[in-house]
């Protein structure tokens, strides 16, 4: 069985009034495969649910201009490797998840925010409604010690 860290998960961001919640979700997922700290390389593993924390502009009221929408995810995050901690995994997503919002969506204002959270909670807050979304081609070892949590 491979060393690895799971560290239950909570990201938001304001995302374009046009975006697509289930790309948002894979972006974030496909994000984590490889991440990198201090030029070091490891494999992780994200799985979670993505939903929308507002609630859509009516069609008459959408325009160019409309305000950002305010997106989350809840899940767990695998990390491979010995020697990771909660902080640096976290450190790592999170510089991953920024570099990507940017890069799809442009300046949004404000960077995502991606942070530890208590396990109960991502069992006890995420939506019914929310989008299942993991990491595609992931580590299998990562993919099996995470399955419990979900």
């Amino acid at each position: 069985m491979l060393d690895s860290l799971i560290v239950p998960l909570f990201v938001t961001t304001d995302l374009p009034p046009r975006a697509d919640l289930a790309e948002f979700g894979g972006l974030l997922a496909g994000t984590a495969r490889t991440l990198d700290h201090g030029g070091e390389s490891y494999e992780a593993f994200l799985a979670g649910k993505v939903f929308w924390l507002d609630r859509p502009a009516p069609a008459r009221q959408r325009s160019a201009e409309a305000e950002l929408r305010f997106a989350g995810m809840l899940g767990y995050l695998a990390a491979s490797g010995p020697g990771h901690t909660t902080r640096s995994v976290v450190a790592d997503v999170r510089r991953a998840i920024s570099t990507a919002v940017a890069t799809r969506y442009g300046d949004v204002g404000a960077a995502p925010a991606v942070f530890a959270i208590r396990d109960r909670d991502v069992r006890e807050r995420t939506p019914d409604a929310a989008l299942y979304v993991d990491t595609r081609d992931a580590v299998p070892d990562l993919v099996t010690v995470t399955r419990p949590y979900l």
